[in-house]
């Protein structure tokens, strides 16, 4: 069983920004057939900033807590700054991930990708990307118990 750090376990019983941004301005869903993990990110964005930041996620404890870390690192950045932000950068924030989950922080991090492409799109007149991807991440190491 993978040994989580205790920001991973805070963030996991204690995320931050839950829930749904009715009106959000971008929306980012990504879902892992292998893992079953699926996360769906909303960005209100004012003056080019990140304003609000929410998520719902369906998965492991690690997929939970990187979709709060990610709130976290985005709320109050530009756009510019947000997209910088990767899965190495969400692991780090979270004082690592056992390997057999860093692709949650890749989820994580390309869901909110996925809800400023999404935000970009709308705001050219182009209306909404596609809602839902499916994500193709290297999951060595995975297997059933793990994942239970």
């Amino acid at each position: 069983m993978p040994v989580y750090s205790e920001k991973v376990m805070d963030h996991f019983q204690h995320p931050r920004n839950v829930g749904e941004i009715t009106d959000a301005d971008g929306i980012g869903e990504l879902g892992n057939p292998t893992c079953g993990d699926i996360m769906k990110i909303y960005i209100k964005v004012k003056d080019n900033k990140i304003e609000d930041v929410k998520f719902k996620t369906f998965g492991c404890g690690a997929a939970v807590a990187t979709s709060s870390m990610v709130t976290e690192l985005v709320k109050g950045k530009t756009l510019e700054e947000a997209e910088k932000i990767s899965n190495a950068a969400v692991a780090e924030a979270l004082d690592g991930l056992p390997p057999v989950k860093m692709h949650c922080s890749n989820l994580a991090a390309d869901a909110l990708h996925l809800a400023i492409e999404d935000y970009k799109s709308v705001k050219a007149g182009k209306g909404h990307i596609a809602k839902v991807e499916t994500c193709d991440h290297e999951h060595e190491g995975l297997d059933e118990l793990e994942h239970a």
